[in-house]
């Protein structure tokens, strides 16, 4: 199959017959629905480009599965260049949608599952890298867009997954079938899953002696028979069923999260990619949220751009542009964002090449771009506030900007730069409100303290990857330390001597 176009891909998913639920209602039409069609706007974005030549590079690679053209959400990485057209893609992305494209957790799911499953095959003996191989063609030859489902609700977080009170709040398999498994549970916040022809599930923690239920990898489709979604609210949301696209701020598009629910889910032995093998669980959440935080050092550079963008477009209304605090203001927002690309560039290119031959990021480096995003984007939504002022949480609403009466005096008293028309600083106004505070704050400001795992997940994985004894040992070397002293050249030196010297 070719490459889908972005109507192809909206069709499809309307074929899937999704089970969706919306403020507490099944919902029919979903694809149309004003509260969700933004969000699949921004995967259909990633179809789009695919299919325009100027961007072919970032967004399309050569599979090594079949040596045709793909779509590079689908590709396995090759070498440090596909590492780094991945963060490049995610940026162009951003940039083009201002919003969360939803497309990365099921591209970085099938690059670490695919060098999980190879290892898993060496050590155990098992058959799980070619199915998943298989699995992978699948996805590419069709062109779809696969959900990575990893978080589990937890429940209690101090007690492990066997030993929940309710083990449902950690997904697991209530029954082992000759044809495959039969499995429980739930998965939080995912992004996108409703936009998603594939869901590929992993274990959301490293598993131990206790917990084989647990430890299990697979792909379903996203229609499969018990599995449904809770859609997830996000601040201002019900402003997209209004009728005008004005007090959205972005009105095109826009993310997702929603509960997955598995209610009894069947799933062949074909599309099992971990079943038991708790040793592998840790590797396989680890190489994920690697690649995920890579991924952050992409798409939020891409929306922090546009963000950027709007407040000097702000200021440019404001009359207030050549104002010295103005610009450096921008600087910083500049220099923070240029530094999540340079972490999410610096991990990819001192990417290497694993076992089963793919290319995985730089763990410590990607970690270490993931905790910058935890902290940057919120000062540079910070900045972008101050530079807006205060107009962009007081405004009135296009009703009141549209009203005969009220129109005028809207009008008259919000009027920035006098060639500035009051409805375009409105707009640009409520664009760093939807970034800031709205709806596309999910996909900036919040999924950037959370996302890829809380800002203590990496600083764990930064201390095991620091290797503390090592820089223990170059200091060391210098300071001489364990060589022997001579006490005798200790003396301190006469004048005389200093003299000779």
């Amino acid at each position: 199959m070719a490459l889908r176009t972005p109507e192809e891909f909206v069709q499809s998913l309307a074929d899937l017959h999704l089970q969706i639920y919306l403020f507490g209602e099944k919902l029919d039409d979903y694809v149309n629905h004003p509260i969700i069609r933004p969000s699949i706007n921004c995967i259909a974005m990633t179809y789009e480009l695919a299919r325009q030549p100027e961007f072919a590079d970032l967004m399309l690679a050569t599979s090594h599965l079949t040596g045709n053209k793909v779509n590079r959400f689908t590709h396995i990485h090759q070498s440090t260049d596909d590492l780094a057209k991945k963060v490049k893609m995610q940026r162009l992305l951003g940039q083009k949608t201002g919003s969360c494209f939803q497309r990365c957790v099921g591209m970085d799911a099938i690059n670490a599952l695919y060098s999980v499953t190879y290892e898993t095959d060496q050590a155990k003996g098992t058959e799980y890298h070619a199915r998943f191989k298989k699995y992978v063609q699948y996805l590419q030859e069709n062109d779809l867009v696969a959900d990575g489902a990893m978080t589990d609700p937890k429940g209690d977080r101090g007690l492990a997954p066997h030993e929940q009170p309710d083990p449902d709040v950690y997904l697991h398999i209530v029954e082992r079938r000759d044809e495959g498994i039969v499995v429980r549970g739930a998965k939080a916040h995912q992004t996108g899953a409703c936009n998603s022809h594939e869901i590929i599930v992993m274990p959301t923690v490293a598993m131990r002696e206790g917990d084989e239920d647990y430890a299990v990898s697979f792909s379903c489709p996203a229609n499969a028979r018990g599995v449904y979604y809770i859609y997830g609210r996000q601040s201002c949301d019900t402003r997209k069923l209004e009728d005008n696209d004005l007090d959205v701020g972005n009105a095109r598009f826009g993310g997702q999260e929603a509960l997955m629910v598995f209610d009894d889910v069947f799933v062949p032995w074909e599309n099992v990619y971990l079943c038991g093998e708790v040793e592998f669980s840790g590797a396989l959440v680890e190489r994920f949220a690697g690649f995920h935080r890579q991924s952050y050092g992409g798409c939020k550079v891409g929306v922090g751009d546009v963000l950027i963008g709007a407040a000097a477009t702000a200021a440019d209304m404001n009359g207030v542009a050549k104002a010295s605090h103005i610009k450096d203001k921008l600087i910083e927002m500049t220099h923070l964002n240029e530094t999540l690309f340079s972490c999410g560039l610096a991990c990819s290119h001192e990417g290497v090449q694993m076992p089963a031959g793919n290319y995985q990021i730089d763990m410590l480096l990607a970690n270490v771009c993931k905790q910058n995003v935890t902290r940057f984007p919120y000062e540079i939504a910070r900045l972008a506030e101050d530079i807006a002022g205060g107009l962009m949480v007081t405004m009135p609403s296009a009703q009141d900007l549209a009203d005969e009466k009220i129109g005028p005096i809207v009008e008259k008293f919000f009027v920035g730069q006098c060639d500035t028309p009051t409805i375009d600083r409105m707009r640009i106004l409520r664009l760093v409100e939807n970034l800031t505070l709205g709806t596309a704050a999910v996909g900036y400001r919040t999924e950037s303290m959370h996302g890829a795992g809380s800002p203590q997940a990496q600083r764990i994985m930064i201390g095991r990857q620091s290797n503390i004894n090592h820089k223990k040992e170059l200091a060391k070397a210098l300071a001489g330390v364990g060589k022997p002293w001579d006490k005798g050249k200790a003396k301190v030196p006469t004048a005389e001597a200093s003299h000779r010297r």
